[in-house]
């Protein structure tokens, strides 16, 4: 293929090709050729334009197939417009020539057709350049047209459409001429030719006036008789075409300056006037009145009356949305007119009637739906005052009762049609508008409601159920109108029980509002159950009382249970007992009582009783539906009973029906379809001893149907196969018009589906939304329900009883004639095919082999029925008993009997049945496993579908083809490559009119590509050739004018791209799905939104790009809805969004949105944010967004916030017309998820220093935080919207918001926070939230809101503060009253959840407030603060406190309430029981399970408050008000163990105390105990942080230290917190808590010493008591051991962290494996925690439980000195060594070492550390990893803490000697310093024997160090340093040694010292290192002299070169003296300082 790609097609490689690759080298060439003429320069193009042409020519000649000859012509065309056109007159003779030749044989047409196309090529390119030629042209044409056959004509229409776009206005000498040819095309019977010339007209309407003046009324009467058997692509089209131009004659009032005078004025009226002709008598005319009209027989056919409604839409919608605004009320008035009385013919029958009001609700809906939200409001006023006009009709004629005239029920009836479209539109439009609907429903001038329910009580059926649906869609749109309208219902009913329309209006009025009750999740009050089931119980009691009223009571009660049904469980179960009571007395209890109820009744009191029994049948099933959880085999035991006495009247009823005659007729069918539809619910096992009886109802239903018209497709649709579908009819598919659609697919004698057959469908969860419920007609229902029933039991009845019934069937279609036969046939296959579907699908068996002959007999008569629906269905039921029987031979037998009959039948019917018949096989048994089955089917079909007479069979044998591909895999490689030629061959031949032909090969092509899969990445030849094929497949679909083929290829393309995406050329792909975004084919625009999603989860910035280039390359207009130009693809996307109506459309939209923002929106943030303020803005109220933002510029707002305000006058830039709410919904998710995403990004989002910094550097760079001010502004808009949804959405942008910026400082304001300059706009958001209207959902998000406001600490100032605490506080003050005082709008779980919200809210303030202060209290300490500062921050957090304390007594007892009901509602469900029955403090018993979850959200935040309070009580005050809150609260903790809360016994305050100490640990453990997986961090965290406020004061940890079990079930509870949660803050608060219960155990052991000690204080001491664990045994116990239980938990720590330390892994303990580590910080942390609890254990325990802890605790502590002691430069140490050293000094200094029962054995194993830390350094001294330092000081703590005898042994002293010894050698600065700083301390302890040996052996080595220093003169600061301290250690040597030696020690000291001094020459020029060493050495020697006066006179004496220097320096000091003391204070300083840091706190 790639010797096509050039410019000149290449001869001698096409030559060689054979037939089929000849026309794909030539496709390829010519679509390789459109490209690269475009991109050519002129000169290479004119060079070569003559063998171009003269090649093109040639083609012309060689037969072209449709897609070769469209190329073929635009390449001429565009060849021209490049190149000379010179020849081009030639070249259009030749075309002319070529259409005049006299051949007319088959193998010619191709030529004369592509000479046809390239005609109209040629002048759409060149236009006015040819306007001398065109008349011959058009002639030649028009002539050729009259002996074209229909291919000819389709051709020869497009041709005359492309000359005309070409000409323009130059073209009108012909416009009469064809207008006249496209006329006769436009009733052609070819229904592409009829298009083709609609697409004509339409093209000539532009030009041709007279089409929309003087012939205005012929082009409507010739539209009509299109639309005539026309099918959907005709209607859409014709429809185009009469709506275009009726809008163009209303519009074109001026055509230019000169008003030509033949132009006549055209008014709406009129044009309303020609289309409503069109609606109501058809394609008749208006004046030629035929004969049968004037009888009043002929009714106008369905589909002129689709086609004008889709006319009328199309004519609103060309006119736009502004003139329906303007216009709506005369376009109302006009189409409801339509099916008012004024034309009787419309409505003559209920059907006729039911399809007439589809229409008008179409157009209504598809016109206003349309509109923006305020338009629709405006809408809705209007048709309620029509609903007011029509009710005055109405009340005149009630009102006059007296005269019972004719006239009076015409005129009701006249208007009812009128009100069930005008309610149902009413309804739609609130539904659609939701909670913006407010402002309308409150509007008392409209009274929407009002007019609604005045409609109720309506004569007419169909208009109080209209009146009801109404209802229903207001309270889904604004649940808090659900409860008002709910209870004004019921009072009308019960005040007006004695009217029969009030009663069935209103109960209809109340089950739809019941229906509505589960779209609404705050629900309805739970008493509201109970109200009804009394209502519905009163009205079936008191049926019987009055005749006049008895039907109207049975249905209605029945009605209202079943509505009550939909309540689900948790109101039911209230009410089983009573609904299974009315359910057991609605029938009669056995057969005896039947047969006298049949001889007793008559008529009337039969159809009563049929009502009710049918109603109660209902009400069980909605029932068993609804309430599945309480089928219980209790309750189903006691709804058996009635069950056969209501079958036994099912086989009574033709007998009764015999007897009263046809007023039963409709009751004993709604009786059957209601037992049905229950029996089918119901397990077969329930009624297996009726289950005969009910075969033989059924099989007599299927078999003597009343029904005379087959009504194939409600029954059989869903028994085919989805893909099967595709063949029939595309009205199956789902389009846009599938509403009206749907009616033509019913024959004429049935109705569609309609609220009034089945009132009962008005409380069902309807499928679509806002649609109504469209039950179909009984007779129709009946048999559905039949059909279904009917595959049940004949799969549990016996064998035999099976056989008998299917025979029975069989026969019954034979013993019928005509159409009889059909209908018979119809439910007979149905049925089989129900009972073969439930068999194969429940994996049971058909019985003997006996059964297959009648089942295979009625299939096969199926298969070649003519009825193509039919035809399916068998093929799926053929396909599903080879199934079911699972038999090779049987199988392969089934085969065969096709293959014999497709190769013997000619006929189409069989032949198309039998194909799919192979298809399906193939798919149910997964490519019948032998390979010659396949061969033989693919050639069959093969051979079938090149059969170019018939297309049908074409298509199904393709389809077949597409199912076997699809279902063989593998196996079908061989097949792959002739199959690809063959559909590439029908692709590039089939007339593009068989639009269905070419649907099927795009099938089989998507089913190859599939197949092929990954390998089509392949390089080989062979896989390219198959790849290339593909695309050129794709290539040819995509050009095919039928839009279903055209999806088809888009979802090739996407199953291309996704197994070879490098072959996919995207930007072609892109640009073809940009231009049919916005298709009128539903089903086009899903695949371009499925290909879309694809490829933005790869390529999401190449997709957005290429948009964007061809919006802006595209010569033509994209269609003009998706304005890509401007706002790029996404901001098409979300136009669609708003615009889109399907839901499957809408969720693929957003996640390609999604998508898109993901992988973009950082990159091009500017972008997105913009998009999402444009929708959000769209449609906002911006008076008060510019109230808030003035303020703000006021404040002195920064330059970029004011050009932000600025813009809002500036309506024209908008690229969103008014979106609806769920799009602005969106939009505000979006803005979240902006946000979420540059969290993962550059942190320059969130800090805006670095944001201004780095946008400075490159303007292109954009950050988050620099649009702060828009996105505080988009929150504000969406929380102050009228949608209660979009509040919330804005709400959760706002929280989003304040949580990330919160902290983000003001570069310009130190000391300030970003959002601080927002608080306006924040506290404007949030006050309408707290309005008592607004529902308790916004209340709760805004609360939340309101908290995180507080608690971000971005508002310091109090008085700012206090607004939004005041929100707080007003709905404290609401929620005080408890459960009862909230609103009754809702359930109660909706209090709950708002009561809860506030306290929550209140609690994280409190939580602030109190850890603030804290924060607050620490820094006082230290001086260092400033002390403005500390005042200023003090004021705010403890003013923050000041403002919650006011509350917190009521918070307090509300906090404990509440978590009082969590308490109850966690506990099991076995002590259920043991609940109070009312319920608790926040929440009803009833509603108990929907309260759980608020509870769960909210608990943790308020239990931690709660500690923090009863921490801040420190447990001592009780409560001043506990005793009076105990009368007046129902349940508060203090009355939660008494019986009675009388409050007679007040419990004192240690219990009370007792019971919330209790009540916070018991949810804590029980929380903490199970954590469940969707446990979140935060309530983990706040629990673990209320253990450890409640343990930070003595009370509690006074009751877990007495309490040992407790404590170990706390230990062992956070054990397994540690385990399972990975999180570090977690690990560390739950260590903090180990640590406080260790301390509790340690005061209660020293208390307990303490008081023994007191008690005993005569005693002798041996006998005490021990206390402490171990007691006298020493024997930790686990389980029952607190530190047995630390240590667990420690080690489980340590090792986590430190894996080195478990022997197991390092093989010995204390060997050496690793160097040591570094932890992470979160690491180190961890560590220290748990050695500093280590530490703490000896003091628990008794002395010999000490012993056997102290090995672990030694272990461990050394072991994490020896992990992590790593050198740090500067001689620090990382932060574990410190925390293992200063958990060392804590076990070595414990009592416990010098307690004498431990003493010993405390002294052994002490000694054994020391040898295990002086072992850790290297044996041969040589690589030494480990810090020296760290081990050296962990030896001086040893030296220093121990008792002497531990250290002082020989062999451990002289090793401790030599380690410092070798330190001292080591020539690090810092080291030394180190080791002369821990010296210093051993010197100075007080004990000889421990000291002296150290000071003996090390002395002259520092000695001989100092005097090195001295020789070399120390030249930095830290050899000064080293210097300093080696002086320290002398001096403190010359301290504490004896008399005797001290005169020595001075004379080496004083030389040392003095050599340093400086003369006050040299002090002039010293180096300020040598000057200090001055300063320093002066200072100690004028310290020294004084001291030791004697030896320093000695010294002196000896020495006169020293005295002469000291003298010089002194005098040299005193010039100095100024400089001297600044200095010298500064180095007294950093000596101090220096020590004290270095020492820490370890020694």
């Amino acid at each position: 293929m790639e010797l096509a790609h050039s410019l000149l097609l290449n001869e001698a490689a096409y030559n060689q090709l054979g037939e089929v690759q000849k026309a794909e080298f030539i496709f390829d060439w010519l679509r390789y050729l459109e490209k690269l003429l475009l991109a050519t320069s002129r000169s290479d193009v004119k060079e070569k334009q003559k063998t171009l042409v003269e090649q093109l020519l040639s083609l012309l000649n060689s037969s072209p197939g449709p897609p070769t000859r469209k190329l073929l012509a635009k390449n001429l065309g565009i060849l021209y417009s490049i190149g000379d056109t010179f020849s081009v007159y030639e070249t259009i003779d030749k075309c002319n020539d070529l259409i005049r030749s006299k051949d007319d044989s088959p193998s010619y047409l191709p030529n004369k057709l592509a000479a046809v196309v390239c005609l109209g090529s040629l002048y759409k390119k060149l236009g006015r350049i040819l306007a001398n030629t065109f008349t011959d042209t058009v002639g030649n044409i028009l002539k050729a047209m009259k002996s074209a056959e229909s291919q000819g004509r389709y051709e020869i229409m497009l041709s005359l459409q492309n000359i005309l776009k070409g000409l323009g206005a130059a073209a009108a000498p012909c416009h009469r001429d064809v207008y006249k040819a496209a006329r006769s095309c436009l009733t052609d019977r070819s229904m592409a030719v009829r298009c083709a010339a609609a697409k004509c007209l339409l093209e000539l309407q532009n030009e041709a006036s007279f089409m929309w003046s003087t012939d205005l009324d012929s082009v409507a009467t010739l539209c009509f008789k299109s639309f005539e058997g026309s099918n959907y692509d005709v209607r859409i089209s014709v429809s185009k075409l009469l709506g275009a131009v009726l809008a163009k004659a209303i519009i074109s009032k001026h055509p230019g300056a000169a008003p030509r005078q033949n132009i006549r004025r055209v008014s709406l009226e009129e044009v309303l006037e020609l289309l409503g002709t069109g609606f109501l008598r058809g394609s008749s005319g208006f004046l030629r009145v035929s004969g049968d009209m004037l009888k009043g027989t002929s009714s106008v056919s369905r589909d002129v009356r689709v086609g004008v409604t889709q006319a009328y839409v199309v004519f609103v919608s060309t006119l736009g949305a502004a003139w329906l605004e303007k216009n709506f009320a005369a376009f109302l008035s006009h189409i409801l007119s339509l099916v008012s009385q004024s034309h009787p013919k419309v409505t003559q029958t209920q059907i006729d009637a039911v399809c007439s009001r589809r229409c008008v609700s179409f157009i209504l809906r598809a016109t206003v739906g349309g509109l923006g939200e305020k338009a629709q409001i405006a809408a809705a006023k209007d048709i309620c005052q029509a609903i007011w006009k029509l009710k005055k009709v109405v009340d005149a004629v009630m009102s006059d009762s007296n005269l019972e005239t004719r006239l009076g029920s015409t005129d009701v009836a006249a208007s009812q049609h009128m009100l069930v479209c005008a309610l149902q539109e009413l309804g739609s439009l609130i539904h659609s508008l939701g909670t913006t609907a407010a402002p309308l429903l409150q509007d008392s001038s409209a009274g929407i409601l009002d007019s609604v329910i005045s409609m109720i009580p309506h004569p007419s059926v169909s208009v109080q159920l209209a009146a009801a649906w109404c209802l229903h869609c207001i309270a889904v749109a604004s649940p808090s109108y659900l409860m008002p309208l709910l209870d004004r219902c019921l009072e009308r009913l019960t005040i007006l029980k004695s009217s029969p329309e009030a009663v069935t209006g209103f109960s209809f009025a109340v089950a739809a509002l019941l229906g509505a009750v589960k779209h609404c999740p705050l629900g309805i009050p739970h008493g509201k159950g109970k109200i009804i089931m009394t209502l519905a119980e009163d009205l079936l009691c008191s049926a019987a009382q009055n005749s006049r009223l008895s039907a109207q009571r049975t249905q209605a009660g029945w009605l209202l249970i079943a509505a009550l049904m939909t309540l689900g469980s948790a109101v039911v179960s209230h009410h089983l007992a009573r609904v299974l009571l009315l359910w057991k007395c609605v029938f009669p209890v056995s057969p005896k009582d039947l047969e006298t109820e049949k001889s007793r009744g008559d008529s009337f009191t039969w159809q009563v009783t049929l009502e009710g029994r049918a109603g109660a049948l209902c009400a069980v099933k909605s029932f068993v539906s609804h309430c599945g959880d309480l089928l219980t085999e209790e309750v189903i035991q006691r709804l058996l009973p009635p069950l056969p006495c209501a079958v036994d009247l099912l086989t009574q009823l033709s007998s009764i029906l015999k007897t009263y005659g046809s007023p039963l007729k409709t009751p004993s069918l709604v009786y059957r379809q209601r037992l049905y539809e229950l029996l089918i619910l119901l397990p077969p096992e329930t009624y297996e001893e009726n289950l005969s009886a009910i075969l033989k109802e059924l099989a007599a239903d299927l078999t003597a149907p009343d029904i005379q018209v087959a009504a194939s497709t409600f029954l059989l649709p869903p028994l085919c196969h989805r893909d099967d579908l595709l063949l029939l009819s595309p009205l199956l598919q789902e389009t846009d018009h599938r509403f009206i659609e749907e009616q033509l697919l019913l024959c004429n004698g049935i109705a569609c589906g309609s609220l009034e057959y089945d009132p009962y469908s008005i409380y069902k969860k309807d499928v679509e939304g806002d649609s109504v419920p469209k039950p179909l007609p009984p007779t129709l229902s009946v048999i559905s329900a039949a059909v279904k029933l009917f595959g049940v039991v004949c799969a549990h009845v016996g064998e035999a009883q099976r056989l008998l019934t299917l025979e029975q069937l069989l026969d019954s279609i034979k013993h019928t004639k005509g159409t009889r036969q059909q209908v018979v046939q119809l439910h007979v296959v149905s049925s089989v095919s129900s009972f073969l579907k439930y068999v194969a699908g429940s994996k049971r068996n058909l019985g003997p082999e006996e059964m297959r002959r009648p089942a295979l007999a009625l299939v096969m008569g199926a298969l070649e029925s003519p009825s193509p629906l039919l035809r399916c269905a068998a093929a799926e039921a053929w396909a599903r008993l080879t199934q079911i029987v699972d038999d090779g031979t049987f199988t392969a037998a089934l085969a065969q009997v096709s293959f014999d009959r497709l190769k013997s039948a000619r006929d189409a019917v069989t032949r198309t049945g039998h194909s799919l018949a192979l298809g399906s096989l193939h798919r149910y048994l997964g490519g019948i496993s032998s390979s010659q089955h396949l061969n033989s089917c693919v050639g069959i079909l093969y051979t079938l579908s090149q059969d170019s007479t018939s297309p049908d069979v074409q298509t199904w044998a393709l389809h077949a083809l597409s199912l076997i591909i699809d279902s063989a895999g593998p196996l079908y490689y061989m097949h792959v490559e002739p199959t690809l030629s063959l559909i590439i061959m029908l692709l590039l031949n089939v007339p593009p009119t068989h639009a269905e032909v070419h649907q099927s090969l795009g099938r089989c092509l998507n089913a190859l590509i599939t197949t092929l899969g990954p390998e089509l990445q392949g390089n080989s030849t062979s896989i390219s050739t198959l790849r290339t094929s593909c695309l050129l497949g794709c290539a040819v679909m995509q050009d095919n004018p039928d839009c279903l083929v055209q999806a088809q290829a888009i979802s090739c393309l996407q199953q291309l791209h996704m197994f070879a995406p490098r072959h996919v050329n995207l930007s072609s792909l892109v640009s073809s799905l940009c231009v049919n975004l916005c298709s009128p084919y539903l089903l086009l625009r899903r695949a371009v939104l499925a290909c879309l999603r694809q490829l933005v989860q790869r390529e999401a910035a190449e997709v957005s790009e290429h948009a964007v280039m061809l919006a802006k390359d595209s010569r033509e207009e994209l269609t003009p809805d998706a304005n890509i130009r401007e706002v790029g693809l996404e901001g098409a996307l979300l136009t669609l969004l708003d615009k889109e109506t399907d839901q499957r459309l809408c969720h693929d939209i957003k996640e390609t949105l999604n998508h898109m923002l993901t992988s973009m929106a950082v990159d091009k943030l500017s972008f997105w944010l913009k998009l999402c303020k444009d929708v959000l803005a769209a449609s906002a109220d911006f008076t008060a967004v510019t109230c808030v933002d003035t303020m703000q510029e006021e404040e002195g707002d920064k330059g970029d916030d004011a050009s932000v305000l600025t813009t809002r006058n500036d309506d024209r830039s908008h690229p969103f017309t008014n979106p609806r709410w769920a799009t602005r919904v969106f939009a505000a998710e979006c803005v979240c998820r902006i946000i979420n995403q540059c969290e993962h990004a550059h942190s320059a989002h969130f800090d805006i220093a670095l944001a201004q910094e780095m946008r400075k550097r490159d303007s292109r760079n954009d950050f988050l935080v620099l649009h702060l001010a828009d996105l505080v502004r988009m929150a504000f808009m969406a929380a102050t919207d009228h949608s209660d949804q979009l509040r919330l959405s804005g709400l959760e942008t706002l929280l989003v918001v304040i949580r990330r910026f919160a902290a983000i400082p003001e570069p310009e304001f130190p000391g300030h926070v970003i959002l601080e300059q927002y608080q306006a706009n924040v506290g404007a958001a949030l006050r309408p939230a707290f309005t008592s209207e607004t529902p308790p959902d916004v209340t709760a998000k805004a609360c939340q809101v309101c908290s995180a406001w507080i608690a971000s600490g971005v508002v310091s100032d109090l008085n700012d503060l206090r607004r939004v605490h005041q929100l707080l506080v007003s709905s404290l003050t609401k929620i005080q009253a408890g459960k009862e005082a909230l609103s009754h709008l809702y359930n109660e779980s909706a209090s709950t959840m708002e009561i809860l919200a506030v306290l929550k809210a209140w609690a994280e303030v409190y939580i602030i407030a109190v850890e603030r202060q804290k924060t607050h209290r620490q820094p006082l300490k230290t001086p260092t603060c400033s002390e403005e500062s500390v005042r200023n921050g003090s004021h705010s957090s403890d003013g923050l406190l000041d403002l919650v304390l006011t509350d917190l007594s009521t918070l307090s007892r509300l906090w404990l309430a509440a978590l009082q009901d969590f308490a109850l509602l966690t506990l099991p469900s076995e002590f259920a029981s043991q609940l109070p029955v009312e319920g608790g403090a926040f929440y009803t018993a009833e509603t108990s399970e929907n309260a759980k979850l608020h509870y769960y959200s909210s608990w943790a935040l308020i239990l931690h408050a709660t500690a923090l309070w009863l921490t801040s009580t420190g447990f001592v005050v009780a409560d001043p008000d506990e005793g009076a809150s105990n009368l007046s609260r129902p349940v508060t903790p203090t009355s939660m163990c008494q019986g009675s809360s009388s409050g007679a016994t007040v419990k004192s305050p240690e219990d009370v105390y007792t019971d919330r100490f209790h009540l916070i640990l018991g949810i804590s453990v029980e929380f903490l105990c199970s954590l469940r997986s969707d446990a979140t961090m935060e309530s983990i965290t706040a629990c673990l942080h209320a253990l450890q406020a409640l343990l930070d004061v003595p009370w509690p940890r006074s009751k877990i230290g007495s309490d040992q079990d407790l404590g170990i079930e706390l230990l062992n509870v956070l054990h397994r917190v540690i385990l399972t949660r990975e999180s570090p803050s977690i690990q560390l608060a739950s260590l903090e808590v180990v640590r406080q219960i260790i301390c509790a155990a340690q005061e209660h052991v020293k208390e307990k010493r303490r008081s023994a000690e007191v008690d005993d204080g005569a005693a002798e001491k041996e006998t005490l008591p021990e206390f402490g664990e171990g007691k006298d045994t020493g024997g930790l116990v686990p389980g029952k051991s607190l530190v047995f239980a630390t240590l667990e938990l420690c080690v489980c720590i340590l090792v986590r962290q430190l894996p080195e330390l478990n022997p197991k892994l390092t093989g010995s303990p204390g060997e050496k494996a690793t160097k040591p580590q570094m932890l992470s910080e979160d690491g180190s942390k961890l560590v220290s925690a748990a050695l500093i609890i280590l530490s703490e254990l000896p003091a628990v325990c008794s002395p010999e439980g000490s012993i056997s802890v102290l090995p672990t605790i030694l272990y461990l502590t050394i072991g994490v000195l020896r992990e992590t002691a790593v050198r740090f430069p500067g001689g620090q140490f990382s932060a574990t060594v410190a925390a293992s050293l200063q958990a060392l000094k804590g076990i070595l200094s414990s009592p416990m070492a010098r307690a004498e029962k431990s003493h010993t054995a405390w002294t052994d194993l002490l000694r054994s550390a020391l040898t295990t830390v002086l072992d850790c350094w290297d044996p041969d001294g040589t690589h030494q990893e480990l810090d020296e330092v760290s081990l050296l000081t962990a030896i001086t703590v040893f030296i220093l803490s121990t008792s002497p005898e531990v250290t002082t042994i020989p062999c451990l002293q002289n090793r401790c000697i030599e380690k410092f010894k070798v330190t001292l050698e080591i020539k690090d600065p810092m080291v030394q310093i180190k080791t002369y700083q821990l010296l210093l301390s051993i010197f100075q302890y007080p004990n000889p024997a421990v000291s002296y040996p150290y000071i003996y052996s090390l002395v002259s080595s520092i000695v001989e160090q100092l005097q090195e220093i001295d020789k070399r003169k120390p030249e930095d600061a830290t050899e000064l340093q080293v210097f300093k301290e080696g002086i320290k250690v002398l001096e403190a040597l010359v301290a504490v040694a004896e008399e005797r030696h001290r005169a020595q020690l001075v004379a080496c000291l004083l030389p040392i010292l003095i050599s340093f001094l400086l003369d006050e020459n040299a002090l002039g020029s010293a180096t300020s290192i040598m000057r200090n060493l001055h300063d320093f050495a002066l200072q100690n020697l004028m310290h020294i002299g004084p001291q030791y006066s004697s030896v320093f006179k000695s010294v002196m004496a000896s020495s006169p070169a020293l005295k002469a220097r000291l003298e010089a320096a002194i005098k040299g000091n005193q010039e100095s003296v100024k400089v001297r003391i600044p200095v010298s204070t500064h180095t007294k300083h950093s000596g101090k300082n220096s020590s004290i840091q270095l020492k820490t706190n370890f020694l």
